[in-house]
């Protein structure tokens, strides 16, 4: 008897216990770049073997937790049909800054970078579309307002723009969109200023490592999530 497969649609009610934001589209797009190969029945539907939906668990596993472009991921699965161990990922999980996601814990952390720790990713506009589930209508929408830019000099994207495509991807659900993102780009070009001017008149009275701009913006993160709370509240 052969082995018992599964519909796509199953597939998706599995995945879904893990990865909520799983789609039929999603599942597609990854057949389509290759990383998947699903029998198809003689009716012509798609049919998903274990290990199709293994696979595809590692995939959405290591989008969402250490948010490997698509070549890593092709050569990872490469090495894995080869019988090796593919190299091993520092979980990296790009969330958004802890006082806006959490709140503020009961006192500030010990004072150090606010990126420390952060792996650099680079990802292609496609990837970002895939993993921050955007339609290309609303990405337009955010790069046309200046909200989501690619690095200086490159067509890859850094883990800023992927966290606010996810934050305008959840945000709509609210009613809010480009233009709401916009006044808020607004506010931390202020605060950006603010802090600007802040380094550079304390780098005048005495040496300053880079390390100051990194901490003035944290406690400008929390001063600011502090506040915004406080009005919500009041």
């Amino acid at each position: 008897m052969p082995p018992a497969t599964k519909s796509i649609g199953q597939v998706l009610k599995v995945l879904k216990e893990d990865f909520p934001d799983i789609s039929i589209s999603k599942i597609r797009f990854l057949e389509g770049e290759g990383l998947i190969s699903p029998e198809r029945a003689p009716s012509g539907y798609r049919r998903y073997s274990d290990h199709d939906v293994k696979r595809l668990h590692y995939i959405l596993d290591v989008q969402k937790n250490h948010y490997l472009p698509l070549k890593v991921i092709r050569e990872n699965l490469e090495a894995m049909d080869a019988g090796e161990q593919p190299p091993a990922a520092a979980p990296s999980q790009p969330t958004l800054p802890t006082p806006v996601a959490e709140g503020l814990p009961p006192a500030l952390p010990p004072q150090r970078p606010a990126i420390a720790g952060k792996r650099t990713i680079h990802i292609t506009r496609k990837e970002l579309l895939q993993i921050s589930g955007l339609t290309e209508v609303t990405l337009s929408e955010l790069e046309q307002h200046g909200l989501v830019t690619p690095r200086r000099g490159t067509a890859y994207y850094g883990r800023d723009a992927l966290t606010i495509a996810v934050a305008a991807r959840k945000l709509a659900a609210y009613g809010m969109d480009a233009r709401h993102l916009r006044a808020i780009k607004q506010v931390a070009e202020r605060e950006a200023a603010l802090i600007d001017q802040a380094v550079q008149a304390h780098s005048r009275r005495r040496s300053t490592p880079r390390q100051s701009v990194a901490e003035v913006m944290q406690l400008v993160m929390y001063a600011h999530a502090a506040l915004l709370r406080s009005s919500i509240r009041s």
